[in-house]
This record gives C-alpha cells, structure tokens and sequence, in this order.
C-alpha cells in the first residue's frame, strides 16, 4: 500500500514538473525571464499560457512557435491553437515589441498604449518630415501632411488623458490646425536619377529615406556605435548597449554578433528591476532615449552634457583618438541639473508625451504637455495655483484663471505603471490637465518618486523666495521683472548652452546608381514583425547617396526668438539645407542652393531663405542662469547674428585662395575654387534679422507664433553701448564729471567690479531722488504760483 501511494505520488510530481517546465529553456538556458517570476506582470503572463495549455512557458505568450518541437527550425514557427482564435501571437515573433504585429503581444495587457503609438510623433516623424519638405522649398507650405507611413486619428472621444486634457486639446487643435491634421498621407517613395533629372528638388525624400527616418520605432534604425536598439515597445522597454552586444547567460545568443539587447529584460518603472552582471536598476537610462534623441536638436545627448565636435581628443592609453558615438566625437560640457541628480527622462516627461495619446502632433510642441512651471511654480504661486495653460499659451499673453489644484484620481492606463502608494495631497497636473504621477504635493512642497528608485524633494519658487534662499539676481530676474515670467521660458535663462551647427550642407549624388538603403521602406517590410533592415538592409538600395557636412559649429549663448507657445526661447539652426545634387551624369543640377519660400514670413514675391532656425528647450538648464549681458548686450541674442553677423565676408561670392597681386588679381591661370559660392546666402547662417529689422531666414516652421523677436520686444531687450552712457563724459568731458573722476584718483580709490556696481546703483539712485525732489519742488512752485496769482485776482477785482 505504501509503495502504491509512492508510486503514485511520484507519478503526480512527475506530471506537475511536466506542465510547469518552459520547454523553450532547454534551448535556452540561462536567458533571463523577461519580468521577475513573482511581478504581477508575469502573473498575467502565466495566466494566458495556463490557458493556451502550456502552463509555466511564458516564452510562447509573446513570441508564439511551437514549443512542442525539438528542431529551432519548427519550434520557432507557426502558433499554439488557442492563440488562432484568442488574442496572442499568430506566428513566430522573434521581436515581439514590433509595432507591426505588439496588438497581438504588448497589446493584450497594453491596449491604450499599444493604439496611441501609431500616430505618436517617435513613430510618424512628422516634425522631421515637414522640417526637411521645408528646406526644400516648402513643399507642403505650413500643412504638417506626410508621416511615415500615413494614417487617421481616431475618434475623438477615445483620445487617451482627463476629460479637462481632451477639451485642452481639441481647443488647441482648433486653433492651431496645421499642425494636429486628422488625416495624413504616406511619404512618397525615394525618386528615380531619372526623375531628379526632371525636379532635382525630389531629393528631399531621397534624404528622408536614407538619412532622417532612421530613427522611428517602426525599424531598428541603423547598426552603428550608440544607435543599437529595438523596434516599437521595445526600442524604449529592452535595454541595448552602445556596442549592441548580448552579456546575458543564453549561451545560444551570440556575444560577438552585433545587433543583440544587452540581457533579456524588460526595463520600465521603479517597479521593475533589472540585473546586469549583478547590478540591479529600474528605470529606462537616458541612453536608450539617446540612441534616438542624439540628431536634430540633440536633446538627449545635450541632457547628458556631451557636445559634439569635428576633433578625436582625447587619447587613450593606447594612444587612440575618441571613438565614434552615434557617428560623431564629443566634448563633455555642463549636464542638465535633473540628470545630475538623477532624473531620467521619464522622471519629466508623462506618458503621454512618450506614448502618444492616439492622434497626431506636427512637431515637438503639440506632443508635450509639461512646462516647468508644472512642478517648480513662479515666484508668486505655486504650481497648484497656476492656471491650466500656463506657459503652454499658444499666445502672447499669460494664462489666466482659476487654479488648476491636484488630483487623487487617475485613469485606468495609467494605473498600470509604478504609482506611490502614499499620495499626499495629490498628485501635480500638467499644463494641459493630466496628472503628473511621479509628483505628489506634500504641503507646500513636492516629492518627486523617481524611476531609479529616489525620493527627492523639490521645494517650489514661491516657497524659496519665503525662505529667503534665492539669490538677489534670481529675485531680480524673476520676481521684480515680472515681463520675464510672463514671456519667456524658465529654460530661456536657465538654459546655458545649445548645440548649433550652423548650415546644413547636404550632397546628394545619383551618378552611382543604387549605393544607399532606404531606411523606411525596409522597415515597412516585415515578417511577423522583423523588419527589413534586420537582415537584409541592402535589398532596399535606392538612388543616389546622401552625405551631410556644416559650416561650424558652436554651443554657448544661443539666440533668442519667439517660440510657437507665444514665449521667448533659447534658438538654434534648424533645417538650414544648403543643397547640392549630382545628376545621373555626374554634373551638378544644384549646387549649395537655398530655396527661396515666396509670400511668406513677411517676404514678398522674392522669397525668403528656406534655411531655419529653431527654437528649443535645450535640455541644458542650470541653477545659475546665463548673465543679463548675455541677451541685453548681445546682437546676436537679438536675433542680428553672431556679432552682428559681421564675422564673414560675402559668402554669394567665390572664394579663390592663390598667388594674386596687391589688389588681388588671380595670377595663375590653373586654380581652383576654395570656396564655391552660396548664391542666395547674403548674411551669415546665424543672422535671424537685419539691421533694418527684416527676416532673412525662417524662424520656426510648425507653428503660427513661431518668429524672430519683433521691434518691440528687441527695443525693450536692447542695451547695447550703455557703458558710453557714463564713460563719454569722462575724465574730463563735465565739469562735475571730471571732479568726482580726481576725487576718486588722489584719494586712491580702486574703481574694482563691485565698486564700480555701488557707484551705478547710487548714482541712480541719486538721479532718480533728484528727479523725484526735482518735480515735487518744481510742482510744488507751480501750485503756488498759480494760488498767489489766484489771490491777487481776487484781490484786484474787489
């Protein structure tokens, strides 16, 4: 009896094991569950395999195959039945975070994020779009109408965020349509050398599909040091190194083979963790965004202080140059203040304005709802007394209205990421009315529960101007000066550096038949979610070969403009195309060309130049903000260029550099150009706006505010040659002058910084008190004047 009961129990464990092994672990042995066993997202995961009939094999729930098979070849194809008729995968997906088949994977637990992220702006590329159609002439004028791969937004009503954010943004929509189309239209498809022939300006999406849309989460991009990453969910939640080499335990992965994640994980909140060679972390690293965030305005690697250079210091011990990242070299300046105390990217920016909320956005500006404001306040009110809007205009004047308060409330998608358990006084809201679910008001001040795991404490203007902890010169720029609080943004001051590189020349050569891929339509093609570029990249050659050089580069004190929320903002260069095309034959059809953009931006028929500057948010801010002399002392801050743009000679013209006379006859007939002329270029890249006030490039080109600073605010802005205020009078111009200039001198007085400070300022003072006691002395005498007279009158005629 004993040994029937053994028996039997035996039978029973041995058919217990059998339905809890992972069959797919007998190949893959040592990969690292993609969550922790005991998280509740891999719960959910073992419930859907408990319902497939393959209790325990989480493997299959998102990949799919058929774990019954022993050979790779079966195993990974083809689905289990329950997943031919259930949600699941339909085949073997050997990236399920694709987005060309996650509804069937991430879409099972993830819907809305899943639905939104077809029209969100990493995946359309929409800004980028409309930016280079812009410097090819403006194609599509200010309409925002090729994405990627075209499309609809949905009903409104399924638009992801409070009911308050809906309204926000239909309101926001409505008044800026160009830039929240409802409807778009695929890219069209990368010219023939035939057809450049006929219109060199359809090379624009020669450039597009073989340099700029490499980036969306529709591919993986392009396999190069830095840009290593997934596709769809996964080019965010699965972490890739720079050199894309897998360091996990599968011994069936390759460790030399590029292109592989780092360790099969999934990397997302605070509540998920991570383990790299024994080292725990939760949280998505800036790096993974900067895989992306690293062109165009460089956000991600400004974030992290790197600013790219054309130079390989510094050397190794080896005595090898600077390596490549992201194709370029560095140098490391300042770092945003966040990153330096451990904020991500994620720890800012809300779901939303990652994920999407499932319609369309022309540029960054649309897709964004935080304002610095949300969290740090102003000097007068708090962040929970600040209105819905404000710093988020889209007008030139502040939001006003009732205070936006907090919120205990969240939706159900939101639900699902890492929420603190202690709420407080409820979480902060965003400009546009979402709540912010990493701030929680504490009484007057903030906790903010980072991603890495931190609590910080952020402590808001209004209460550090209480306790008397700002700085006289923040106090001034901030509290006294109200114009700074009500037109420019916190980061226009705060914001030390920028990257600017300063004209894009760009050569695009169609004498060499099909020598790039297109990256886009590589990535359209896809099986079962494995894109083109994976493996065979080079079956997508098109015509022509792109390559992108500048003029120069710079970072410090970057130029102010209007941005498209109606605000002053830091500037740099955006799309400045200067476009050289090869034809099929080898001769230039255009050569350092710039498009000229009738009737627009104030220009006439004549045009203006297509090249642009961008205003940005650097992602650069520091505590000590850039010096007032930086912006009212400066002409290139005006918007005149880089001093005054003065610094170049006639670049329309032709340089040639050779043996010439003294008044530059060229002496040797065998010469060549050394710098071939840029006929529609007669300022300097840098230069916004002339002396006389008129644009001569555009400013901003997705939004209707966007523009360089008009008289008004340069007239209030300027300060330049206030020093001749004081110092044309002395030594010895003025009687009085030239006394007090002696005084000072046989007293032995040294005039230092501070010195010469306190002598301004009472100075002022003086003169202000003067012209005070001034006018009440001489009103004063006109009053009595006029009641003497008045008296006599009287007297007169009685």
């Amino acid at each position: 009896m004993i040994q029937k009961i053994i028996i039997l129990t035996g039978l029973m464990l041995t058919s217990l094991f059998a339905e809890i092994t992972n069959s797919c672990v007998s190949c893959h042995e040592g990969l690292a569950p993609i969550r922790e066993h005991s998280s509740k997202m891999m719960q959910e995961i073992f419930k859907v395999a408990d319902k497939a009939g393959v209790k325990g094999n989480d493997c299959v729930v998102c990949h799919g195959g058929s774990p019954d098979q022993e050979k790779k070849e079966k195993a990974h194809s083809g689905t289990l039945a329950y997943f031919k008729t259930n949600k699941g995968p339909k085949a073997f997906y050997p990236y399920p975070g694709s987005p060309w088949i996650n509804e069937n994977t991430c879409g099972m637990c993830h819907p809305n994020q899943v639905a939104a992220q077809e029209n969100n702006l990493m995946a359309t590329e929409q800004g980028k779009i409309h930016g280079a159609l812009w410097g090819f002439g403006a194609k599509e004028g200010y309409k925002h109408t090729y994405t990627n791969f075209g499309g609809k937004s949905p009903d409104p009503h399924k638009r992801l965020g409070t009911e308050t954010y809906k309204k926000y943004m239909d309101e926001l929509a409505a008044l800026e349509p160009q830039g929240f189309p409802k409807e778009t239209k695929e890219l069209p498809p990368a010219p023939t050398a035939e057809e450049i022939e006929k219109d060199p300006s359809l090379s624009v999406y020669t450039y597009l599909r073989q340099e700029c849309l490499r980036c969306h989460t529709g591919g993986k991009g392009r396999e190069r040091r830095g840009d290593y990453r997934g596709i769809g969910c996964a080019s965010c939640h699965v972490p890739y190194s720079n050199a894309g080499l897998y360091e996990g335990k599968d011994k069936s992965i390759s460790k030399t083979e590029d292109g592989h994640m780092l360790v099969h994980s999934i990397q997302s909140s605070r509540k998920v963790n991570v383990n790299v060679h024994d080292i725990n972390y939760t949280g998505i690293p800036v790096e993974t965004c900067t895989t992306c965030h690293n062109r165009g305005k460089r956000i991600g690697v400004s974030y992290q202080g790197l600013m790219e250079t054309e130079y390989q210091a510094t050397f190794d011990s080896e005595g090898n140059g600077q390596p490549k990242l992201h194709t370029k070299r560095y140098l490391h300046l300042t770092e945003d203040i966040h990153y330096s105390k451990g904020m991500l990217c994620q720890d800012c920016h809300t779901s939303n304005d990652m994920h999407g909320d499932g319609f369309f956005r022309g540029a960054n500006l649309g897709a964004v709802e935080i304002e610095c404001q949300d969290c740090h306040g102003t000097t007068d009110k708090y962040p929970w007394e600040l209105p819905l809007g404000y710093s988020d205009e889209f007008a030139t004047k502040p939001k006003e209205g009732k205070a936006r308060g907090t919120t205990k409330t969240l939706a159900e998608y939101l639900k699902q990421g890492a929420i603190p358990k202690d709420k407080g006084d409820g979480f902060l809201l965003s400009a546009r009315g979402n709540p912010m679910t990493k701030a929680v008001k504490k009484g007057d001040k903030i906790v903010m529960h980072l991603a890495s795991g931190k609590d910080i404490t952020l402590t808001p203007l209004k209460k550090l101007k209480e306790e008397k902890k700002i700085s006289q010169e923040g106090l001034v720029a901030m509290d006294q000066i109200a114009a700074h609080t009500d037109k420019l943004e916190c980061y226009t001051c705060h914001a030390t550096w920028a990257p600017q590189c300063y004209g894009c020349h760009v050569k695009i050569d169609y004498s060499g038949g099909k020598q790039n891929p297109d990256y886009l339509a590589a990535s359209k093609h896809h099986v079962n979610g494995k894109t083109g570029e994976v493996d065979n990249l080079m079956d997508f050659l098109v015509d022509g070969k792109v390559t992108e050089t500048r003029s120069y580069l710079r970072w410090e004190d970057p130029a102010l403009s209007q941005n498209g929320e109606g605000r002053i903002s830091p500037t740099i260069p955006g799309c400045q195309v200067t476009l050289t095309v090869i034809g099929k034959e080898g001769k230039a059809l255009l050569q350092n060309h710039i498009f000229k953009i009738p009737n627009t931006e104030g220009a006439g028929e004549e045009g203006i130049n297509s090249i642009t500057m961008s205003p940005v948010q650097p992602h650069t801010v520091s505590k000590k903000a850039r010096a007032c002399e930086s912006c009212h002392t400066s002409a290139k801050a005006m918007g005149y260029g880089i001093n005054g743009g003065k610094y170049f000679a006639d670049q329309s013209k032709t340089t040639i550099v050779d043996l010439m006379t003294a008044d530059q006859k060229v002496l040797p007939h065998q010469v060549d150009e050394q710098i071939p002329a840029i006929p529609n270029l007669k300022h300097d890249y840098s230069v916004m706006i002339d002396e006389n006030g008129t644009q001569v490039q555009t400013v901003g080109n997705h939004w209707k505010l966007s523009q360089a600073l008009d008289n008004e605010t340069r007239a209030k802005l300027d300060r330049r040659g206030t020093c001749l205020s004081c110092h044309k009078e002395m030594p010895n111009e003025d009687l009085a002058v030239s006394l007090m200039v002696h005084t000072a001198k046989f007293a032995g007085l040294k005039i230092d910084n501070e010195m010469h400070k306190m002598i301004v300022n009472k100075s002022i003072l003086m003169s202000a008190w003067v012209q005070v006691l001034g006018g009440l002395l001489f009103g004063g005498g006109v009053v009595y004047w006029f009641m003497r007279r008045r008296k006599q009158m009287r007297c007169k005629n009685n």
